[in-house]
C-alpha cells in the first residue's frame, strides 16, 4: 500500500505541529487499508475521556471478510499519555483541531496515523496561498526556458 494523503488538510489548515500515532484497527479493516480501500477526506481526531479517536475515517468494507465493522466507526489512536494531556490542552484552551495527514504501514509493518495539531485558514488566508503557489510555479517556468 503506498501513503493515504490528506491533501485538502495543508489547503483548509495552517500546521504548527506533526506527530505519528498507532491506530486500532479490526482484522478486515488492515486488509482492505493495505488495498488502498480508504479515505482521509471528512476524517478528524477528538480527545475524549483522556484518549484520543479518530471519527469519521472511511475504510471499505474488505470483500472476503465474513464480519464487516462499520466503515465510518470512531477509531482509537496510540499516544503517550503526555502527548495527549498537551494536545488535548492546546485544543481546549486555543481553539486547535488535530487532522490527519496521512496513513500508512511502517516498515515493521504497523499501520500508522500522521496527525498534526492545525488551525482553521480563513478564505482569505487560503487565496493568499493560492497566488503565492502560482507566483512560484511561473518562476519555476520561466527559470526552465532559459537556454
Amino acid at each position: 500500500m503506498k501513503k493515504l494523503e490528506n491533501r485538502k488538510a495543508f489547503h483548509d489548515y495552517e500546521i504548527l505541529e506533526k506527530l505519528e500515532a498507532g491506530i486500532v484497527l479490526q482484522g478486515a479493516e488492515v486488509k482492505s487499508l493495505r488495498e488502498g480501500n480508504a479515505s482521509l477526506k471528512e476524517a478528524f481526531a477528538r480527545p475524549e475521556n483522556g484518549e484520543i479517536f479518530l471519527h469519521n475515517m472511511y475504510i471499505a468494507p474488505y470483500q472476503p471478510a465474513l464480519e464487516k465493522p462499520p466503515v465510518r466507526r470512531r477509531r482509537k489512536l496510540l499516544l503517550h499519555a503526555s502527548q495527549i494531556r498537551r494536545w488535548s490542552k492546546q485544543v481546549a484552551e486555543k481553539g486547535l483541531t488535530i487532522v490527519p495527514l496521512s496513513v500508512y504501514f511502517n516498515e515493521k509493518g504497523l499501520a500508522k496515523v500522521e496527525l498534526a495539531l492545525a488551525r482553521g485558514k480563513t478564505l482569505a488566508d487560503k487565496r493568499e496561498a493560492l497566488k503565492k503557489r502560482q507566483i512560484q510555479r511561473e518562476i519555476e517556468q520561466r527559470l526552465k526556458k532559459r537556454p
